[in-house]
């Protein structure tokens, strides 16, 4: 059975991130894609120049019109904005049964804030406890947890480890941040632990990783039906999808990955 899977995220008019990374994502990994826009954005491949929140009981009713009618597979949440918008979402799937990917999206790859600061609360309040797996960057637990980024393996467990203590199922850790010829993300669960490194791939085309690969992975967490084998699934897929960036021409900034990579090497 196709999965069907719902995206609660912000729209990106340039198609690297967001929403339209959601929708490619969750379609090349064998998901139906659905998807609840909670804000748009003015952005490019070269960065944010604005957002606006969607409202609240909007959103809400966006939701609704969606649980009343189709069954949901997994859900991934990105891009909120607001308190007002964490909490709407959190009070709209309070009686759904899907498993949750949360992407804490806070700052956008050109630094511009995505999240308002007071916002941290409500969504460390809300909606962590409530994920099945949670997928930080280095510079997004910082923000979780109030504390310097992790500069190595040994502090990107320490961090992992709080951020389970603070409610999640899992985490999923990214650790593309760091300063080595790798790329290691750490998996951490109560039972489970293991480190899944990569070669780090020379290019600037890395527009909506983050959103790529936690739609990857709830797709495959509907698909697989555990986190651990979602996760390396998620990550051998954004692999490639980076690995294949420089063959588009997409915009003169940070350009996004090849979400259907694929299709073009079969």
């Amino acid at each position: 059975m196709i999965p069907n899977i719902l995206s609660i995220a912000g729209s990106d008019p340039s198609g690297g991130a967001g929403i339209q990374a959601d929708i490619k994502s969750i379609s090349a990994n064998g998901g139906y894609a659905m998807a609840v826009i909670a804000a748009m954005t003015a952005q490019s491949t070269q960065g944010v120049t604005g957002w606006v929140p969607t409202e609240p009981d909007f959103i809400k009713a966006q939701i609704k019109a969606i649980l009343d009618d189709i069954r949901v597979d997994a859900i991934k949440i990105g891009m909120l904005g607001t308190s007002e918008i964490v909490e709407a979402v959190a009070d709209a799937l309070k009686d759904c049964p899907a498993p949750i990917v949360l992407d804490t999206v806070m700052v956008a790859k050109g630094g511009d804030r995505l999240l308002h600061e007071d916002a941290v609360k409500a969504l460390c309040t809300l909606l962590l406890p409530r994920a099945r797996i949670i997928t930080p960057n280095l510079p997004e637990a910082t923000d979780l947890l109030g504390e310097a980024e992790a500069s190595s393996p040994k502090e990107m467990e320490r961090q992992a480890r709080a951020l389970l203590a603070m409610g999640p199922h899992s985490v999923f850790l990214k650790g593309g941040h760091l300063a080595d010829a790798e790329s290691p993300d750490l998996f951490l669960s109560k039972d489970q632990m293991e480190w899944m490194p990569s070669v780090r791939v020379e290019t600037k085309n890395t527009h909506g990783t983050g959103c790529t690969l936690s739609s990857a992975l709830a797709t495959h967490l509907a698909l697989k039906g555990d986190e651990l084998s979602a996760a390396k699934a998620a990550k051998l897929y954004i692999s490639g999808a980076i690995a294949a960036a420089d063959g588009l021409d997409v915009g003169h900034g940070h350009g996004p990955t090849d979400h259907f990579f694929a299709m073009r090497t079969q």
